[in-house]
């Protein structure tokens, strides 16, 4: 029987990549920042017990040139541990993950360069005329929590969208649930997406929100991404082909446009989230792979700039992870990854370019440093030959490297 888990920590990088300095980066590292504020604000270590076990702080001091991250290391290491290089052009979601499934981006994506007026005048003109919809609110560059906060009432008041974006490639739409409609919105998003072909905008995101004032507007759980497709059969493509299965929970299914799925399961919350991970374990079938992206990591806590918050769910995390862990049986391979970076205390609040961790686990295995690893795909690759299949383009295995006692 073969089995495998992935779970994303969305935007969990542990140092700035070699190539940082094309993207203003350098000395951005999401894992140590979290650390150092963690121990400023708290007075104490992060306990991460399950991590660090599995070599998180020996892979992040590896990838930080010896700068270690003010926690702990174990004693006695039970996993594979290593950092990975992206090869693809963008620090962004899509790239991240299909890299990892072994297809890097090695085009440039469109991007809305201008902090106001972002949005080319003839693309709002035909979004609007082809939705029914009088305008558009927002139009730039924006935070998508402060963005609810400056145009939540005028956008209840006219029901015009609120359209915004960021340094990703990435057009993003927030409306109420209740005042505007959440289907309305998908609908509107689905429009968006067929216009944005052209620019090669990677993803159209419908971010549907809650509440009744500016106080207490949140968003909801109904998220959608809307991306486009990846260049190239992915390893997902691969193994569904072969008769596996694919079980997207999460945001997963969206960022693969669907393809290469065979049961999508969405969840809100890291709660939840693990929660059903652990679900999807407890019958998983042979020849299969489940795939989890923990949002809230990115979403929550490093773009809205909350180092103590990001340790505190990383804490909660490790607490599952041995629950994770166990349900593990020998036929099971879980890789615990990253998709880019996102430094709290970094300037701005956009995605920072960093090393990713790449830690695996198998009920019996050796520890085994798996070194720098050239691209994200080497995930992809192993996994490929994890389930026999045909080999990905890019990537290296570390599968030779994994012995058991």
């Amino acid at each position: 029987m073969t089995k495998a888990v992935i779970l994303v920590l969305d935007s969990f990088g542990i140092g700035y990549s070699a190539d940082a300095e094309k993207f203003n980066d350098v000395g951005a590292n999401t894992f140590a920042s979290i650390a150092t504020e963690f121990f400023k604000q708290k007075g104490r270590q992060l306990a991460l017990p399950n991590l660090t076990a599995l070599g998180l702080v020996n892979a992040a001091t590896e990838a930080s040139s010896g700068q270690q991250a003010n926690v702990p290391s174990a004693t006695e290491l039970k996993g594979g541990y290593g950092y990975a290089q992206e090869l693809s052009s963008g620090k962004d979601t899509p790239s991240g993950h299909w890299e990892m499934a072994g297809v890097p981006v090695l085009f440039e994506w469109g991007y809305f360069h201008d902090k106001t007026n972002s949005f080319p005048p003839e693309l709002i003109n035909e979004l609007c005329q082809r939705t029914g919809v009088s305008g558009i609110l927002g139009n730039c560059h924006a935070s998508g929590t402060d963005i609810l906060v400056k145009l939540g009432d005028e956008h209840i008041k006219t029901g015009m969208p609120i359209c915004y974006t960021s340094a990703d490639s990435v057009f993003q739409v927030a409306a109420h649930e209740e005042h505007f409609g959440l289907q309305k919105l998908l609908d509107f998003c689905l429009v968006a997406r067929e216009l944005l072909d052209k620019y090669n905008i990677g993803r159209v995101i419908a971010r549907p929100f809650l509440g009744d004032s500016a106080a207490n507007y949140a968003r909801t759980g109904n998220r959608r991404d809307f991306s486009v497709l990846p260049p190239a059969p992915t390893v997902l493509d691969k193994l569904t082909k072969a008769n596996g299965q694919v079980i997207s929970i999460g945001k997963i299914a969206d960022i693969y446009a669907h393809q290469g799925i065979t049961k999508n399961i969405k969840a809100t919350g890291l709660t939840a989230l693990v929660d059903t991970s652990l679900e999807q374990m407890a019958q998983q079938p042979d020849n299969s792979l489940i795939f989890t992206n923990l949002v809230d990591f990115d979403q929550n806590y490093g773009h809205r700039r909350d180092a103590i918050g990001y340790g505190e769910a990383l804490e909660y995390f490790d607490t599952r992870l041995a629950e994770v862990m166990a349900a593990c049986d020998a036929d099971t391979m879980l890789i615990l990854t990253a998709d880019h970076g996102c430094d709290p205390t970094w300037p701005g609040t956009e995605h920072t370019r960093e090393y990713i961790p790449v830690l695996v686990y198998q009920p019996g295995m050796h520890a085994v440093n798996l070194g720098k690893r050239n691209s994200f795909a080497d995930i992809g690759q192993t996994l490929a030959e994890y389930f026999n299949l045909e080999p990905m383009q890019y990537g290296d295995s570390f599968l030779a490297q994994i012995s058991f006692k």
